[in-house]
């Protein structure tokens, strides 16, 4: 199955009221489960079976978290938001508006802070802390993953 297929799949999931969907063919299998308006896609490669000795497959080892970890020491008190899913950050509506939010700005629970952009979807991401952002720790129209940290709150 294709990634076209895939794509194709998810928006026939998200128009209708299918709770979960797995299609299993020779390549793989994909599940893709819908959960308060959200869509998550779990592929797995299909088992293959021979007659002879197995040979050892090579597996891609998990991605270390480069980007997602500070490069200075994280204070205890400090509050992390993360991405709540896989996208392109942005740190402003469009090119000619302001940052929403940078170092020094006060936040509250929720004003916006951020928007990921995904599959042409731009999800505003909102703080649910109140607080100052210490630090950014993303680039803006940079690629980021689920969970990585975004931003590094004081708590008011």
């Amino acid at each position: 199955m294709d990634l076209k297929q895939i794509h194709d799949l998810i928006k026939v999931v998200n128009k209708s009221n299918i709770g979960e969907i797995s299609i299993e063919d020779k390549d793989g299998k994909v599940t893709i489960k819908q959960k308060e308006e959200k869509v998550t896609v779990t592929t797995a490669p299909a088992q293959m079976y021979t007659s002879g000795p197995a040979a050892p497959v090579a597996q891609a080892a998990p991605a270390a978290p480069t980007s997602a970890a500070p490069a200075a020491p994280v204070a205890s008190n400090l509050i992390t938001i993360k991405s709540p899913m896989i996208g392109t950050f942005y740190r402003r509506a469009s090119p000619d508006k302001p940052l929403m939010a940078e170092e020094g700005t006060e936040v509250s629970p929720g004003k916006v802070v951020c928007i990921i952009e995904a599959m042409k979807l731009f999800n505003e991401i909102e703080s649910e802390v109140k607080g100052t952002i210490v630090k950014v720790l993303v680039e803006d129209a940079s690629p980021v993953e689920y969970d990585q940290p975004l931003f590094l709150v004081e708590p008011a």
